[in-house]
């Protein structure tokens, strides 16, 4: 006598039942897990370990911008080293949290578009910052004008030969640098819009998909930024020595550059087949681009430590903590008022219309000046305290100053 759901040879395919339905059920599961593991990222020891790399990252770069902030000397250098130093929690955060959320859905694209976003932030306040360094485009001007640009293939000026400097050379770089500011968020939007209707996808190189696009657009506008800053340290090299840019420009590429190379390229290999195929918990095939950046996600949380050390030692705050240190510490309410003035993107918009404005050609902005707050005496001073005494708002003069004529441009 057969027992129900079991099959012999003589009575063919098994009754259907209860056990043997379950029986399917589990020999099937059995069978995906063997086919398509689970997927690592998606263990507790994968997001354990990121997450204690993400906080590590967090504390170290939290403590250090609150450090700028309590000795806040020198506000139009320190905003934008606030801005650099941000980019590890906006990376490492963002990565996590995308790490967090990885599975069927791909929550991802969003993170990673604001995650994006940062990056031309960070390269303006780069240039700002080395452009304060020196005291503003007069006096970078006073020192390189009508110098020949060398020819070097290393510094990509190969192509600059019989060329000089000139305020055309600053506005190039100004302008290629703000013009990743206002592509990378278009790129953005877009991708969010081409995802809504399943027309972007990671790593699909098909002509029909979005990602091709706005992969080479991103690369040709984040390369004409980080080309511009060559530039930029290739003529004033000698002048920023005093400020050990080396270490400062080396980072801040790094992080930018490579973590998007690194993306490109774990596309690719998943596209090659590199990665075996992984189910979620649930049992669900992670789907295309997923995985790549997955382990994109994951990389950048480990790496970001490394990033906010680095930073540590390339933007110290000892030099401003020296230059406060007879008086005490700025209080909380200055220190409130100091970051939200670094993260306002204001300065990047009245810039924008400076250098791209038809006017450009007959002024060039000197460094800024800053009115002292009320009950202060004495000339106007560039490391005046935002929150100073009197708590007054600060107002800005800047000064600009005809270099050259507009036929010499």
């Amino acid at each position: 006598m057969q027992t129900t759901g079991q099959a012999s040879p003589e009575t063919g395919p098994p009754v259907a039942g209860p056990r043997s339905f379950l029986l399917a059920e589990v020999d099937r599961v059995g069978n995906g897990s063997q086919s398509a593991p689970q997927l690592f990222l998606m263990t507790p020891l994968a997001r354990g370990i990121s997450g204690v790399f993400v906080w590590t990252a967090l504390l170290l770069t939290c403590h250090q911008i609150f450090l700028h902030l309590r000795s806040y000397t020198v506000p139009l250098e320190q905003r934008y080293i606030i801005r650099l130093l941000l980019i590890v929690p906006v990376y490492a955060f963002d990565s996590w949290l995308s790490l967090l959320l990885l599975g069927g859905y791909p929550y991802y694209v969003y993170f990673d578009s604001v995650r994006d976003c940062y990056e031309a932030f960070v390269i303006y306040s780069f240039l700002s910052l080395c452009f304060q360094y020196l005291g503003g485009e007069s006096a970078i001007m006073a020192e390189i004008r009508g110098k020949p640009i060398r020819s070097s293939c290393l510094y990509g000026t190969c192509c600059l030969r019989d060329w000089s400097y000139s305020i055309g050379f600053l506005r190039f770089c100004k302008q290629a640098t703000l013009q990743f500011c206002i592509i990378k968020p278009i790129m953005a939007l877009t991708t969010i819009v081409l995802q809504a209707f399943g027309r972007y996808h990671d790593g699909d190189f098909n002509v029909r998909s979005g990602y091709l696009y706005v992969t080479l657009v991103y690369n040709a506008s984040v390369s004409l930024a980080l080309y511009a800053l060559f530039l930029f340290y290739f003529a004033t090299r000698e002048l920023l020595q005093p400020f050990e840019p080396v270490l400062k420009f080396v980072t801040i590429k790094a992080v930018i550059f490579l973590s998007f190379w690194q993306g490109v390229l774990l596309a690719l290999l998943e596209r090659c087949g590199a990665f075996p195929e992984a189910q979620t918990v649930d049992g669900s095939t992670v789907g295309a681009g997923t995985l790549a950046a997955g382990y994109q996600n994951f990389l950048l949380c480990i790496e970001m430590l490394f990033a906010a050390v680095a930073l540590r030692h390339a933007f110290t705050c000892q030099v401003y903590a020296e230059k406060n240190s007879p008086a005490p510490p700025a209080p909380m309410q200055s220190i409130s008022s100091g970051l939200r003035e670094a993260v306002s993107p204001q300065d990047i918009v009245q810039d924008a219309v400076h250098n791209f404005s038809p006017t450009y050609q007959q002024y060039t902005q000197q460094a800024t000046h800053e009115s002292p707050a009320p009950g202060q005496a004495g000339p106007p001073s560039p490391g005046t305290h935002p929150g100073g005494s009197g708590g007054g708002r600060r107002s800005r003069n800047v000064e600009k100053r005809m270099l050259i004529p507009s036929e010499d441009l």
